[in-house]
């Protein structure tokens, strides 16, 4: 075999990931509340990027067109298909702007893509909402009043209780470990290992702590905060203790054997059992969590005057940002070494690039939505019953993009729909086989099915599993018992004996 040296070239193709290419990936999975976190940073740290006011107006989608012979961009307009510093750019990065996410197809044409039938996707535009006005409105914040903690209100307590400073110390360390339903979070050993105290001191605190309100606070399980308010209404009673040490038997509403072991008759239990009801489980709801952050849509579905439907992004929770090209101009003129040039042409690029990353952001979540919405028509108009199987592929196919870039849309993204508020990805669900040949069933229509069975049941007509199986069978739907199983416990639902139980007891009660 002869050796010798050769030159070739060979051609290849290969996806770098960029910074920016990841910027855009990340920025299309955040949700609203990340985003404009995310945003709100990039506005701190880049000088040529500004927030847009509500006098800058919607930006309107459009195909980037040139500007007129002799004119120049107009401050701020970073939809100008000449954007200085454009060609630079993409020299640079080796990639085009047109679509920023690389696991996708090539993006068609406008004039190439077919509207889909029934749909008006619209008011895409202001890649962004919430621009502030001149002026700021005050703080209505500042002048309500701080609600008090179920921490605080039971610490005011104790210490007007206790005056031992090592007691305050222990005392503060429990009502610390106190969590928001007002159970205890730590073990007693655990917290008088920490402050280097003994057991039995720690544990009389805490019975100290116990004793503040409100009734059952600080308890280690659900049956000492039973017990803690059945002792302050002078109920607790060798029966009664019988009955918390067996609650599990209570939950399955296993009457008779509740009877046995607290040796009590039948009136006797009911009184037993109505009085724990009247207990609270969880004290220390009552006074609150954590604040409750609410969901806020990211797109909108409504019925259009010929009954198709809109769909539009929320603009009001989009980030508006604009590139200040004068300020840009300005100071790319000014700098004179070349870290100031750098630095000029990072934050030009930065710039560039976030808002094109929103702009296709915002074009991707729309044409996402848009094909689900025609994928799950009939649940729009009919309900559940009516939802049909989707995965991401049907979806992605449909629209020319990777299933990986769907999964992003979908994820941490809300649909605001006559029928309520969704998550995307709730339209994604399996497939559930018919019988005889039959259109496959949505997991969650079936879902819906076992529990309208469930709640139609009576005293004497309780439905069992297979007894399930066998009436949505005969509705077409050929599904196996343990998957109903596995439906009715995600629903929370008991199972057949529990509810004959519970619906006996009730009709005992009732009569």
């Amino acid at each position: 075999m002869k050796v010798s040296h050769r030159l070739e070239m060979r051609q290849s193709q290969s996806l770098v990931m960029t910074p920016q290419l990841l910027q855009a990936i990340k920025l299309l999975q955040l949700s609203t509340l990340d985003l404009a976190a995310y945003v709100e940073t990039e506005l701190e740290r880049n000088p040529l990027l500004e927030r847009a006011g509500d006098d800058d107006g919607p930006i309107a989608p459009q195909e980037p067109q040139s500007a007129p012979d002799g004119a120049e961009p107009a401050a701020g307009d970073w939809m100008a298909d000449d954007m200085s510093g454009r060609g630079e750019m993409e020299a640079r990065l080796d990639t085009s702007l047109d679509n920023v996410f690389p696991d996708d197809a090539p993006a068609r044409r406008e004039a190439d893509a077919e509207p889909a039938s029934g749909l008006s996707a619209t008011s895409w535009s202001g890649v962004g909402g919430s621009g502030a006005g001149g002026g700021e409105a005050p703080d209505l914040e500042a002048y309500v009043a701080e609600a008090v903690s179920l921490q605080d209100h039971v610490l005011s307590q104790f210490q007007l209780a206790v005056t031992d400073p090592v007691d305050r110390m222990i005392g503060s360390a429990l009502i610390d470990a106190i969590d928001d339903a007002g159970y205890l979070g730590e073990t007693v050993e655990d917290v008088a290992d920490r402050l280097g105290v003994s057991v039995a001191r720690t544990e009389a605190v805490l019975k100290l702590v116990q004793a503040c309100e409100p009734t059952g606070v600080a308890a280690r399980d659900l049956a000492e905060c039973l017990r803690l308010q059945l002792q302050e209404i002078d109920r607790y009673d060798p029966c009664m203790a019988a009955l918390l040490d067996n609650l599990p038997l209570l939950a399955r509403r296993d009457f008779a054997t509740l009877r046995r072991l607290c040796d009590v008759d039948e009136e006797d239990m009911q009184e037993m059992v109505a009085d724990i009801r009247r207990l609270d489980p969880k004290p220390g709801l009552r006074f609150g969590g954590a604040p409750v952050q609410p969901v806020i849509p990211d797109v909108t579905v409504r019925r259009g005057p010929d009954d198709t439907w809109l769909v539009e992004l929320n603009s009001e929770v989009l980030p508006r940002v604009l590139l200040n090209q004068t300020y840009a101009a300005r100071i790319s003129g000014s700098a004179r070494t070349e870290t100031e040039k750098s630095y000029v042409a990072e934050c030009l690029q930065s710039a560039n690039w976030l808002t094109r990353s929103l702009e296709q952001r915002a074009k991707t979540i729309l044409k996402v939505a848009s094909e689900i919405v025609r994928q799950q028509d009939g649940f729009l108009v009919h309900g559940v019953e009516h939802l049909r199987p989707l995965n991401l592929r049907t979806v992605a196919d449909a629209i020319a993009m990777h299933e990986s870039t769907v999964s992003r849309v979908t994820s941490n993204k809300y649909m605001a729909t006559p029928r309520g508020l969704f998550e995307m990805k709730y339209f994604f669900t399996a497939a559930i086989a018919g019988t005889g040949g039959e259109d496959a069933h949505s997991a969650e229509a079936v879902r819906h099915r076992i529990k309208q069975m469930i709640d139609a049941e009576t005293a004497d007509g309780v439905l069992s599993d297979d007894a399930i199986v066998q009436k949505l069978k005969e509705s077409g739907v050929d599904i196996a018992r343990r998957t109903v199983a596995k439906y009715r416990e995600g629903l929370r639902i008991p199972s057949s004996v529990e509810r004959r139980r519970e619906k006996q007891a009730l009709t005992a009660r009732q009569a």
